[in-house]
């Protein structure tokens, strides 16, 4: 079973569907330089901050989660002014409903066809940008950063909830990728019929922070 989707980070991936993630893809570009933290920086709780990941080809989906080795984000008259997340990838959990070829899923995305885990064990986030939405019932703002799965380095935007409080703060998000724009080619072959993987990598992510 050959499959994929991402960090994230954080990171990034594979799956298998009755049809794509539905949500528009996010355009990859050029890398750009990192923004400078001001404001009251909060430090990501590890133990609840998570990147989950959705994938799928014609047959059905597959699910799961990556934990952070370490983030942190700041922030300065409500925006973001940076942050940096790095995401363990060995800590994949494939969260399927059904999990009978989950432990021979995990093993074909972290081996050398898809994360190549044992060469490349963290992928990055790293915001090159932030502003504030207005008009947008759900989100508050729109976040871009650098996404570096394996060797590829590519820039990404894609709007987001932020709540800030006194001590703590949340950073929620949804948004899909093209795994190709990151060198990750298995399956991408619509000639493989069922064995055929999309190359849309639906990510979520779930950062929270504290002080």
């Amino acid at each position: 079973m050959k499959k994929i989707f991402l960090p994230i980070v954080a990171l990034f991936i594979a799956t298998s569907c009755n049809q794509t993630p539905k949500t528009e893809v996010t355009n990859a570009g050029e890398t750009q330089t990192a923004t400078t933290a001001t404001g009251t920086t909060f430090t990501a709780d590890k133990s609840t901050s998570k990147v989950s990941f959705e994938g799928a080809k014609p047959v059905g989906t597959h699910t799961g989660d990556f934990s952070l080795t370490e983030g942190s984000f700041s922030v300065a008259d409500g925006n973001i002014t940076s942050g940096k997340f790095v995401i363990d990838i060995a800590s994949m959990v494939i969260t399927d409903k059904n999990q009978t070829m989950s432990e021979k899923l995990k093993k074909h995305l972290l081996s050398p066809d898809f994360f190549d885990a044992e060469k490349f064990g963290t992928a990055t986030f790293e915001i090159t940008g932030s502003e504030i939405l207005t008009g947008d019932s759900v989100n508050s703002h729109k976040i871009s950063g650098n996404l570096t799965l394996k060797d590829s380095t590519r820039n990404v935007s894609f709007p987001a909830k932020i709540v800030v409080a006194d001590s703590t703060a949340s950073a929620t998000a949804s948004f899909t990728i093209d795994r190709t724009q990151w060198g990750l080619f298995y399956g991408n072959d619509k000639s493989l019929g069922d064995k055929f993987i999309y190359p849309e990598v639906k990510i979520a992510l779930n950062i929270q922070g504290q002080k």
